[in-house]
């Protein structure tokens, strides 16, 4: 299978639409932690090689190129919404919530974005055009996407040293067998999403104190 090519970027340049950002998320699946989104308007004359969709990529992989992105790219913005927000938004509108956020952080401001999937946010400032397996196609939405997936498994690994037992820096939050052998042993923690099946199954879903604010150090 080809690699994510910048042919749909260029297009757009040529229409004068440009800026260009590529905006995905990661951890719409997992039980626990925030989902994360990124948008990246990659420089066309220093474009980074090596981007792969971020669930090709070895975790090392991912961190080399995280670093790549970040040192050739024009703009970066990250956003995240809280467990809080998905329990109360459901997961679709806490993603589109996450995207807007991380478009507004961007430092230059798009005019355009190409975001993964078949919906986007509505009411952004930009224009944007959705791609079905956008992170494989495109190379601006594969370098989000791993910025993506980076951010929200370093913030993964920080939780896991204040909640152990529950082993997040090697699942992610996702429900793998480990993860819900604890959930069952221990109950959930401030990080988990009560209205996710697995959990509510052990916790019925509740108002909960604000979750801890681990990850502004």
């Amino acid at each position: 299978m080809a690699s994510p090519h910048f042919r749909n970027e260029r297009a757009l340049i040529r229409s004068g639409l440009w800026p260009v950002a590529g905006v995905d998320e990661a951890g719409r699946g997992p039980l626990a932690g925030p989902v994360s989104a990124a948008a990246v308007i990659l420089d066309p004359r220093k474009l980074p090689r090596g981007v792969e969709d971020s669930k090709k990529l070895s975790s090392a992989a991912r961190d080399e190129l995280f670093d790549l992105i970040c040192a050739r790219a024009l703009a970066i913005g990250v956003g995240l919404a809280s467990v809080e927000e998905i329990d109360r938004l459901n997961i679709r509108n806490a993603t589109f919530l996450a995207m807007r956020r991380a478009l507004e952080a961007l430092a230059i401001r798009p005019v355009h974005a190409l975001i993964d999937g078949n919906a986007s946010p509505r009411d952004l400032f930009c224009a944007t055009q959705t791609i079905v397996k956008g992170d494989a196609i495109s190379l601006s939405i594969s370098a989000a996407s791993i910025v993506a997936k980076v951010t929200r498994d370093r913030l993964m690994v920080r939780l896991d040293e204040t909640y152990p037992h529950y082993g997040f820096k090697t699942h992610m939050g996702y429900g793998a067998p480990a993860h819900l052998a604890a959930l069952k042993a221990h109950g959930p923690c401030p990080w988990h999403r009560r209205s996710f099946a697995p959990v509510r199954a052990v916790w019925p879903l509740e108002p909960s104190d604000e979750t801890p604010n681990l990850f502004q150090k």
